[in-house]
């Protein structure tokens, strides 16, 4: 797999949990237990709930996040 390819899946994913923050959301660590077919299934699903993530979503979402 090319992690440059999990590195903008990554980027376009924090951008879509990113809630209006511009700082890094996402553990990059977390890449090397994400498949491609993970990441472009979160992708996507997010893309298809922008704008309207519940509550729910949102508490899911918190476990990918990095915490400094």
């Amino acid at each position: 797999m090319n992690e440059e390819t999990k590195e903008i899946l990554l980027l376009q994913i924090e951008k879509l949990i990113a809630y209006g923050s511009t700082e890094s959301t996402i553990n990059p660590d977390l890449l090397q237990y994400l498949s491609m077919n993970d990441l472009i299934s979160m992708r996507n699903n997010l893309m298809e709930k922008v704008g309207r993530l519940s509550d729910e979503d949102k508490k899911w979402l918190e476990q990918f996040k990095k915490y400094e």
